[in-house]
């Protein structure tokens, strides 16, 4: 089988990581060959973009080769119109990343870059595995370059912000492994049947598992992606981990690594596990809705820019977790839609408070007020990626919020229009918190004679935002360019879902690829 582009993906930035040991003595030197790197993934990944069909919801580019042939164990990868997003996503914020960090970072720049690329690789595996256990292998490497960019380069309470990160994503990690082997030992105690963690294999066999055990199940993998997301109450790692990070890291965090949750409760605990995605989707709807309205309530009352906009991604991602519950193509599309809104508007309101922290050396809110006055270039990008978080139509955020409460309104699944109606209280309180944040740092008089000096943004930094602030746009006045890529992958769960709850047999029906098998 021909190298498929995934592969280059992953093993470019493995590469570009390597590759900084010989330069590593020249910090600018580093800061452009790392560039470099993550500016070559972007642009093989438009390759997959530009060459994905969207008609079908099999998977493309797929790449298999055998690894513990004993175990059925592959480095099997693959895309459909769901990772494609995400891979997408992850490609376009790494080198923004890295030019944030341009001047940020001083102390080690080698090994911070080079962590940069490893994460890069590992975000894009965990995208495109089609084997669980090399979707396992992936999920955990991330966890070594995340645990020392916060470790090393965070704030003065970084170590107890990356312990507590470390052991929350490790244990939820876990229960995962002993999930996946039991699903495999399952197809194993089949007729004919062998140990396995291909994952379209396993699709064909996981829905068919008894309630009872499907349950447990459902339950090792959904604990141990709603830690990553984070949901309410399994969210308390994420506002330390923010706080302390540095802004590459807290953009990197926001912006891709707690889609992995979302992305693993799609992939995963709804393919897998139909009949108990179903029988628990009003508890996690209910905990995304908790998640909407405890991340607001609390966002409003932080006195850290930074530490509101960590509360605010509590209440973002449990509209998407709201979304992928609702079980409707309307939900599913705006839930994953939502994601990559997440991504582009969080990872930017993360750089901005970057960028005062970088002037001012502080982050509270009752150290600014007239902003405006000195930093109307920094005031007007704010405003725009401010209210694209709220969700103004016309923005990208509003369209991922329609859908999702549109959609999760008209779910069978859920029965009960109760959770729209107080996920909607999220969309005021988010605007509450919000604007007034924005007027007390951006309006009013200048108080701070510090803050009369503060110079405005530079091309760098107006050369990292207009990207983000372009799809913002986009996404928000046309938003069929991307969902369409998803659209066909969506239905076909949708339909399998839609089966599964009225009864029917379940007949082998989901996403093919050549026939890989023993």
């Amino acid at each position: 089988m021909t190298t498929s582009l995934i592969t280059y993906l992953i093993f470019i930035p493995l590469a570009g990581a390597i590759l900084l040991y010989f330069v590593r003595k020249n910090p600018q030197a580093v800061r452009y060959a790392g560039l470099a790197v993550t500016v070559l993934v972007f642009l093989v990944s438009l390759g997959l973009y530009f060459n994905f069909d969207p008609t079908t919801a099999d998977f493309q580019f797929v790449e298999y080769h055998r690894w513990i042939p004993s175990f059925d164990i592959s480095y099997y990868v693959g895309i459909d119109g769901i990772s494609l997003l995400l891979v997408m996503l992850t490609t376009f914020l790494t080198p923004i990343v890295l030019i944030s960090s341009w001047k940020s970072i001083t102390d080690r720049v080698a090994e911070y870059v080079g962590m940069m690329l490893i994460l890069e690789a590992g975000l894009i595996g965990v995208f495109t595995s089609m084997d669980l256990f090399l979707f396992y292998v992936f999920w955990e490497i991330i966890l070594i370059p995340m645990y020392f960019i916060i470790g090393i380069w965070g704030g003065k309470n970084r170590i107890y912000a990356t312990i507590k990160f470390f052991l929350y994503t490790l244990v939820g990690s876990l229960l995962m492994l002993v999930a996946i082997i039991w699903l495999g030992w399952y197809a194993s105690t089949l007729p004919g049947g062998h140990f396995t963690t291909n994952l379209i294999t396993l699709l064909n066999i996981a829905p068919q598992i008894p309630l009872a055990d499907q349950a447990w199940i459902f339950g090792a993998f959904a604990l141990s992606f709603c830690i990553k997301v984070p949901l309410f109450p399994l969210h308390t790692w994420l506002p330390d981990a923010h706080t302390e990070a540095p802004t590459g890291g807290s953009v990197i965090l926001a912006g891709v690594l707690l889609k992995m949750g979302t992305y693993g409760l799609i992939r995963f605990c709804l393919q897998l596990f139909p009949q108990a995605s179903i029988e628990y989707a009003p508890l996690m709807a209910t905990l995304g809705v908790i998640g909407i309205i405890y991340g607001a309530l609390v966002s409003m009352v932080q006195k850290d820019v930074k530490r509101l906009v960590a509360f605010s991604s509590v209440s973002h991602m449990g509209f998407v977790v709201l979304g992928i519950f609702g079980m409707t193509l309307e939900s599913l599309q705006g839930s994953l839609i939502q994601m990559i809104n997440h991504g582009l508007s969080t990872g930017a309101l993360f750089l901005v408070v970057g960028m005062l922290y970088e002037r001012r050396h502080t982050r509270m809110i009752k150290d600014f007020g007239g902003l405006a006055r000195v930093m109307p270039v920094f005031s007007t990008f704010f405003m725009i990626i401010m209210l694209s978080s709220i969700g103004l139509p016309g923005l990208n955020g509003f369209v991922g919020e329609f859908l999702i409460l549109v959609g999760s309104f008209q779910s069978v699944v859920l029965g009960s229009p109760i959770y729209v109606i107080f996920a909607a209280t999220g969309v005021i309180f988010a605007a509450c918190y919000m604007l007034w944040m924005y007027q007390r740092v951006i309006f009013g008089e200048i108080r701070h004679e510090e803050n009369k000096s503060l110079k405005d943004l530079s091309h760098r930094e107006i050369g990292l935002l207009l990207p983000i602030i372009l799809f913002i746009v986009w996404i928000g006045v046309y938003p069929s360019t991307f969902l369409s890529k998803s659209e066909a992958s969506m239905q076909n769960i949708v339909k399998v879902l839609t089966d599964v709850q009225k009864g029917n047999p379940y007949v082998e029906r989901l996403p093919q690829v050549p026939a890989l098998r023993k």
